[in-house]
Parts: structure tokens; C-alpha cells; sequence
């Protein structure tokens, strides 16, 4: 290409030469030269441009080579990377898996820990029960012996409590028959009504025969009465002699209100009147006497009629047992 272009500048110069002057054609002439050059230097960048085109194609061919071979480790990658994520996701499964067991086994373990705490510890309390179940059955055959000893003592007491109880009886008989023989006359007039059930004795006395209407104070009749039958009574020394008053319905009058508030009051210093004159004019001993007044409240008749209200208006002289507690006392001896 450079040659064609020098054979035109030649060729133009030749056909410049036959009409121009010396001057033009070297003027003619340097520019072909200049074009010369030029064209050698377009040629050489040619030259350079193509080379560089045929680096850049070959680092082009290259990059593709490299693009093809990163692409295909790419896939590669890709499958092992999905390989990787599949591979711990079982793995995952798996230690939660593990996890679980371990969180069982560590329950089970923990439960039988507890049972065999309870265990060791029922184990214990059993062998303190039985400690104590020992110590118990011991004592119980002591306490059983005891028992045997005491029943046996109780039985020689009980008999030797029947025998006197027999003879209790008997007294409470010879008493209540001598009352009957003595106070004949008073109980043929109605004045006194002596009563016996077991070992219990009821002297009733009304009070027309011992006190006047509203008064405590006793009759000289009366205080023959309460002798005759104290002197009975005072044989029986192992028995409690209770004094009771009794009225009918009909409240204090004005009169004697001062004195009696109510027939509670009257009653009762009745009965308190009766039982000083047994101890101090008798002789009975006080720790077998007791009074008790209870007003109207225990009628043995209707108070519907006088001859009622007579029968309620009373002293009843009790012979009873000794307190029940000592008696007790006396079979704990």
C-alpha cells in the first residue's frame, strides 16, 4: 500500500513537472516526501493497531476461556454449595434431634434421681417407723402387763366395792325402815313421805309441820322432826344427806319482800336453816351436808289447787352416794 502511494506521488509529480516551474516541482517533490513519511507512520500505528488488535483478540479469546472455565467451576459451585446447605440442613435435623434425646435422657435422669431420693428417704422413714413400731410393741407389752395387773386389782377392788355395796344397801334399808317405824304416826297424817329406790333415799316433809307461811325460821314441832329423823340419818355415815327447798307458784308478797326477794331466796334459806340444825344440834358432819333451794321449779303436784300448792311447798331430805368422783379415787387407790 505504501509503494502504491509513492508511484502516485511520482506519478503526479511527473505530470506537475511538464508544466510547472523548477521551484514547484521541489516544492512538489518535499510534499511527496512529507507524504511519504506520513504514510509510513499511518502504516507503523497501522502495524501497532493491529498487533494490539490481535493482543486484545487474544486476551479476548482468553477472557472467554476464563469466563467459560469460571462458569463451569460456577456450576460447580452452585451444586456443591446446594450439596453443602442440603448436608447441614440434615445436620441441623440432626443435632436438634440429638438435642431432644439428650433433653429426655437428661429428664429421666432428673426423675430418677427424685424416685431414688424418695426411695432412700421412704427407706428411712420405714426403718424409724419400725424403730418406733418396736419401741411401741414393747411398751405395749409393759403397758399390757399392767393392764393384766391392774384389772386384776380392780376385780379383787370391785369385789370388795360389791360387798360394800351390799352392805350400803343394807343400811339404806335398816334406814328406811326405821324411818318408816319411827315417823309412822307423821306419815299415817300425811306430814311426811319417805320414798327409797336403790341406794337412794327421799325424806319429804311438808311445810305446814316445820315453818309458817313466808317464814325460814323452824317450829318448835319441826325442830322435834328434824332431830327425830337426823339422829336416823347420822347412823349412815358414808352417805351425802342433801337438804332441798321447794315453794308452790305463788310469788313473795309485799309483806315479806325485804326479807325474800323471790322464792328463790325463801327456798333456799329454808333449806340452808335445816342443814345448820343437822350439823350444829345433830352432829352430822358438814362435808356430808349440802342445801339447795329451787323455788317453785320442781312440783310434785298441780299447782291448779291448794291441796297442790300444799304438797309443792316441801323440804326433801336426800340420802345419796358419795360423789362419784370419790369413789374413783378410791378404786385408783
Amino acid at each position: 500500500m505504501r509503494k502504491l502511494f509513492v508511484f502516485l506521488c511520482l506519478g503526479a509529480l511527473i505530470t506537475l513537472s511538464g508544466c510547472v516551474t523548477t521551484k514547484t516541482y521541489e516544492d512538489a517533490l518535499a510534499q511527496s516526501e512529507a507524504c511519504r513519511t506520513k504514510a509510513e507512520g499511518l502504516n507503523s500505528d497501522l502495524a501497532r493497531e493491529q498487533g494490539e488488535t490481535a493482543r486484545l483478540k487474544a486476551e479476548l479469546e482468553a477472557c472467554g476461556k476464563e469466563f467459560s472455565s469460571l462458569k463451569a467451576k460456577g456450576e460447580e459451585t452452585a451444586f456443591a454449595k446446594s450439596d453443602i446447605e442440603k448436608g447441614y440442613a440434615a445436620c441441623v435435623k440432626v443435632r436438634d434431634e440429638q438435642a431432644a434425646q439428650i433433653a429426655l435422657l437428661k429428664k429421666a435422669f432428673d426423675d430418677s434421681k427424685r424416685e431414688n431420693a424418695l426411695c432412700v428417704k421412704d427407706g428411712q422413714d420405714r426403718q424409724a417407723e419400725i424403730v418406733l413400731l418396736k419401741g411401741s410393741l414393747e411398751g405395749s407389752e409393759k403397758e399390757r402387763e399392767y393392764q393384766s395387773r391392774e384389772i386384776e386389782r380392780l376385780k379383787v377392788k370391785a369385789g370388795e366395792i360389791s360387798t360394800e355395796k351390799e352392805l350400803e344397801l343394807q343400811k339404806v334399808k335398816s334406814t328406811y325402815e326405821n324411818l318408816i317405824t319411827e315417823m309412822k304416826q307423821e306419815i299415817e297424817k300425811g306430814d311426811i313421805k319417805i320414798t327409797q329406790a336403790v341406794d337412794r333415799l327421799s325424806v319429804n316433809l311438808v311445810e305446814k309441820i316445820l315453818f309458817d307461811s313466808g317464814e325460814s325460821e323452824l317450829k318448835p314441832a319441826g325442830l322435834k322432826i328434824i332431830k327425830r329423823v337426823g339422829d336416823i340419818l347420822k347412823g349412815v355415815a358414808d352417805k351425802q344427806i342433801r337438804v332441798e327447798g321447794h315453794t308452790d307458784n305463788v310469788q313473795i308478797g309485799a309483806k315479806i319482800r325485804k326479807k325474800y326477794a323471790s322464792n328463790w331466796e325463801l327456798s333456799t334459806a329454808r333449806a340452808t336453816t335445816v342443814v345448820r340444825y343437822l350439823q350444829d344440834k345433830v352432829g352430822i358432819s358438814p362435808l356430808n351436808l349440802s342445801a339447795a333451794g329451787f323455788a317453785e321449779n320442781k312440783p310434785v303436784a298441780s299447782n291448779e289447787t291448794q291441796e297442790g300448792k300444799a304438797q309443792n311447798r316441801r323440804i326433801e331430805i336426800v340420802l345419796l352416794p358419795l360423789d362419784v368422783d370419790r369413789v374413783l379415787e378410791e378404786l385408783k387407790k
